[in-house]
């Protein structure tokens, strides 16, 4: 009534008939909505009256600054929204839009009062290449004003679709994988760790798949990046620790004494509670004794807080849990970093032992890790050995721990104990003890 503009169930109308027109006539139709800034300042300055005054001179400009086929209604307060139709592409609409932010922003004149606003807008624009609704369209303007808004207001966003179908998919990403934590659906495998100079297996590194219903068994690389970044990678590597120490305690049954390492990613490390939390997942197995478990934490995200993360690993020690630096090498560590980190275990990055045998720069990077090692009284081992050369060589050097397909690939925790009562180093190997 106030300002003789059609209200939210005439715009509904309006818009569903033109979105058909549009799909018709092969013609784009843009919808716009449009908040005034500074609105609320004027009416609790200057009173509702003054407010309404000012609502009805800007949006009789606005109004005019469309063209006749074009709709602007409004649908509350200070938010209205205009449907544009008959657009021959984005672009075509630009000047509309700018005509509409000048509209607003011209100064409203009231008695001994000059009032001025500006207005924030956001365009989406239809028909899409995913089916969408008059109420999508909606939301989706709204989500770009509240962008314009966010960038400076007196300006317009346009909805990005691509970014918008992105997000979401993020978005169902994570909670498809949130259901297939509680599902139980994620399982653990497991890749045994050996002393290759005495046959010894040391012990065995936990690693995630997602057993998927329909896609099979699925490597971490396909679900855990998606999560990196989220609070579910904390539940997800809690669910770890749980499910490797539920794991010893069946395996100690069978009279299979086994150390588990498990990977801990830099958010979960970083929580303030991690030591609390992790203390609570041990007390609900009270059968865990010292030096069961290692934490391997990747080197980069441990010298990003190296005074905190030193910390957080003495107070880990003191419940009896040792970490290793993992893909040590790879970072941008110094002696300084290595001397305040209370690590156990420095663990070569494949990459390195990989390709040391045709790289002589990879073997030299091998060779200084083993001598820091050795320097810093820590222990050290290679992952990524895949040939009985691979572990020739690495025992030469003086690193005899070592875990890849040259000696196992990851295997279900079941068939671990089986694999450890056949495996024999290769004869290689002893002859170099």
């Amino acid at each position: 009534m106030l300002t003789g503009l059609p209200n939210r169930v005439l715009l509904a109308d309006r818009l569903r008939q033109g979105m058909a027109h549009g799909l018709r006539r092969d013609q784009q139709l843009a919808v716009i909505f449009l908040d005034l800034d500074g609105f609320k300042l004027i009416n609790d300055s200057h009173g509702h009256e003054a407010g309404d005054q000012l609502l009805m001179t800007v949006a009789k400009r606005m109004r005019l600054a469309l063209r006749d086929g074009d709709t602007l209604a409004r649908i509350g307060g200070d938010e209205f929204v205009a449907v544009l139709l008959d657009i021959e592409d984005s672009a075509d609409s630009m000047a509309l839009l700018q005509r509409l932010l000048e509209a607003a922003a011209l100064p409203v004149v009231l008695h001994d009062l000059v009032l001025k606003v500006t207005a924030s807008l956001g365009v989406t624009f239809y028909p899409q290449a995913d089916d969408i609704d008059a109420e999508q369209l909606l939301r989706q303007a709204d989500q770009a004003m509240y962008q314009a808004k966010l960038a400076g207001k007196n300006r317009f966003h346009v909805f990005d679709t691509a970014q918008d179908s992105g997000l979401r998919s993020h978005h169902e990403s994570i909670g498809r994988i949130r259901q297939a934590l509680c599902a139980g659906e994620l399982v653990l495998h497991y890749q045994p760790k050996v002393n290759m100079r005495t046959g010894q297996i040391v012990g065995a590194e936990a690693l995630i798949r997602w057993q998927h219903p329909t896609k099979g068994l699925q490597m971490p690389a396909f679900f855990l990046p998606v999560i990196e970044d989220h609070a579910l990678a904390v539940d997800v590597g809690e669910w770890v620790i749980d499910t490797a120490l539920k794991q010893m305690e069946l395996w100690l049954k069978q009279g299979f004494d086994m150390p588990i390492s498990v990977n801990v990613g830099a958010r979960q490390l970083q929580q303030i509670d991690f030591v609390a939390r992790l203390r609570g997942i041990l007390e609900r197995h009270p059968s865990f004794k010292p030096g069961w478990l290692e934490l391997e934490v990747l080197e980069t995200s441990a010298l990003e807080d190296v005074a905190g993360v030193s910390k957080v690993m003495q107070q880990c020690k003191d419940l009896g849990v040792e970490f290793a630096l993992d893909d040590f090498g790879t970072g941008y560590s110094s002696l300084t970093y290595l001397k305040r980190l209370p690590v156990a275990m420095l663990k070569m990055d494949q990459s390195f032992v990989r390709d040391m045998l045709i790289d002589l720069d990879d073997l030299a990077i091998l060779e200084g890790v083993i001598g820091l090692a050795r320097a810093f009284r820590r222990a050290v081992i290679a992952e990524g050995v895949e040939t009985i050369e691979h572990g020739s060589v690495l025992l030469k050097l003086g690193c005899d721990l070592a875990q890849g397909y040259g000696i196992a690939r990851p295997m279900p925790a079941k068939d671990l104990p089986t694999w450890a009562g056949l495996w024999r180093p290769d004869p290689a190997w002893l002859a170099q003890g």
